[in-house]
């Protein structure tokens, strides 16, 4: 049966990295995810081979894009290459950004997910 629906608590969050949860919703052609990361949090640089969009919806991040760097607030937003070497760096209070990745992360997929739960924001 497909699904067509889904409601953020209801979906389990899977542990990317440590202090990095991501809700994700997947289509056959793209993964679409909710990503909460803990304060004072550093994504190592890291490169995969999936176009990336996303947007920072509360909080703040340091994004840097291959030798470009941004602060980000609510609003701000990017668009990575695929195969782009990226890092970033969260602020004091944390931050929520929505990230959509074409083709679907496939890496993504085969993580555990947790237990459905509330989000930790707004």
């Amino acid at each position: 049966m497909t699904r067509f629906f889904d409601d953020l608590a209801a979906i389990g969050p899977v542990d990317i990295w440590d202090g990095v949860r991501a809700r994700v919703i997947d289509g056959e052609q793209c993964s679409f995810a909710i990503v909460e990361l803990e304060p004072n949090r550093v994504v190592r640089e890291h490169a995969h081979p999936n176009e990336q969009l996303g947007m920072v919806v509360a909080g703040r991040v340091s994004f840097r894009i291959e030798d470009e760097t941004r602060d980000l607030g609510p609003g701000g937003a990017w668009r990575i290459p695929a195969n782009a070497p990226h890092e970033v760096s969260v602020g004091p209070n944390g931050a929520v950004v929505i990230d959509l990745f074409a083709p679907a992360r496939a890496d993504w997929q085969a993580l555990a997910r947790s237990e459905p739960q509330p989000p930790r924001w707004p």
